[in-house]
């Protein structure tokens, strides 16, 4: 008897070891975000119904990230097998073979998707990115400053209004600056501003015939007045500050105001993370001279590269943490107003997400009035709002936030900013057998 519960034993274990030995390993690259790190904490409720399945999470800095995905996949060394990447790379990378179809269940119920952005992440009528959330841009500011001030925010402020509200807010002497705004260098930080500025002020990346448009009145008009309202109203060290550092700042009461994504508003009105919850109001993002492509359209999302060598494994996760009963846990652990946003019918509907979040529908309309292909005054050979959907735009857009950068730090002139970042964009252009 005790032999055979001894070989029994030993074949359990065995068994159990087989079990774990066989599980796949999903190694996920993902941004260092606060909803992507609730995605971590609750992704244990996945691995315990999926013993199968284990999760190696590698969390990165904004710009490394894209650094580390884009190198991956373009040389297929298949370091990760799901891939936090936007609306930029999905249709680019699915075009190159390098992404890819989802597969999802019937469950799954691609149909409440948000339209624009399930186009966003297509390619000829597949869907190769499913989104965790999506985003517009929009105005934050602080009510009871502008109470206190006499001040009235309209529904829609040009960025006149703003750099007049900023100058009037502005009390550095007690740790309150005008406006936060991104300064960090890089093609989806500053430029993401930047790009929606260019947009309002009647500019354009690329003309017709691909030649680059960035040494012109409008670039000077919209990079002149970035400059200016945040070297002189912003806090110190604004070049260092992307998404994340402006959101702390603003969460505690740093700032008066703040132009950014959509998807900070569940976190600003959360009052366990926000010291101004209460005190938060919000308005259109800010228009130049014309309302086109004044607010930007972004969807982080998880893509599956063909690298991988977890396939299934993969997708079945992808498919969870962005699907209706995920939407739900967050709910459960946060409450309505920090569930992910833009990317869901079905959550803007619900009765209690409206009650919770009195932003839903404002949000919902940025992201479904954001046009990327309409975002330009003069016409444009590219796709896109805050970027153009061409391979080459990471690295022009990445160099080009470098200059913008230095001219907010003072190390160059707005002018000489973008005469170099025309003759960097040229030649990069030239290289790439756009121009002759």
């Amino acid at each position: 008897m005790k032999r055979n519960a001894m070989i029994c034993a030993v074949s359990a274990a065995t068994f159990a070891a087989a079990g774990f030995a066989s599980a796949a390993t999903v190694t996920i690259a993902t941004i260092n975000n606060p909803d992507m790190i609730e995605l971590q904490k609750l992704s244990k409720q996945f691995e315990a119904a999926n013993p199968d399945i284990q999760l190696k999470w590698v969390t990165l800095e904004e710009n490394v990230l894209r650094q580390r995905v884009t190198t991956d996949i373009a040389t297929g060394s298949g370091q990760f097998d799901l891939m936090t990447i936007g609306a930029y790379e999905t249709p680019i990378w699915a075009k190159k073979g390098w992404l890819t179809p989802l597969n999802l269940p019937a469950s799954y119920d691609v149909n409440d998707v948000i339209k624009p952005v399930r186009d966003g992440l297509s390619l000829n009528g597949k869907l190769y990115a499913v989104p965790f959330y999506s985003e517009s841009s929009m105005t934050y500011y602080r009510k009871d400053l502008f109470d206190a001030k006499g001040l009235k925010m309209p529904d829609q402020p040009t960025w006149n209004d703003i750099n007049g509200f900023a100058e009037k807010l502005n009390d550095k002497a007690n740790g309150v600056y005008g406006i936060c705004l991104r300064g960090q260098a890089g093609w989806g930080e500053n430029m993401a501003l930047v790009g929606t500025m260019v947009n309002t002020f009647g500019g354009r990346w690329f003309d017709q015939q691909w030649k680059p448009t960035i040494d012109t009145p409008e670039w000077k008009k919209a990079v002149t007045t970035y400059v200016d309202i945040l070297g002189k109203y912003g806090p110190p060290g604004a070049s260092a500050n992307g998404f994340n550092e402006n959101l702390v700042l603003f969460g505690s009461g740093k700032c008066a105001m703040w132009i950014d994504a959509t998807v900070a508003a569940g976190m600003l009105y959360n009052g366990k993370e926000s010291k101004v919850a209460d005190k938060v109001a919000f308005a259109q993002a800010p228009i130049g001279t014309s309302p086109k492509g004044a607010h930007w359209q972004w969807m982080w999302s998880l893509a599956v590269p063909k690298s991988s060598k977890n396939q299934d494994a993969a997708q079945k996760f992808a498919a969870w943490a962005t699907s209706k009963e995920y939407i739900q846990l967050v709910a459960k652990d946060l409450g309505w107003a920090s569930v992910p946003s833009g990317t869901r019918e079905s959550t803007y509907a619900n009765p209690e997400y409206q009650k919770a979040a009195p932003f839903a529908g404002f949000v919902l309309n940025a992201i479904k009035t954001a046009s990327p292909t309409d975002a330009t005054v003069q016409k444009v050979p590219y796709i896109g709002i805050q970027f153009a959907t061409i391979p080459e735009f990471q690295s022009i857009g990445t160099v080009v936030g470098q200059q913008v950068a230095g001219a907010l730090t003072g190390k160059s002139t707005v002018d000489a900013a973008l005469k170099a970042s025309q003759a960097s964009t040229e030649r990069a252009m030239r290289q790439a057998g756009y121009l002759k």
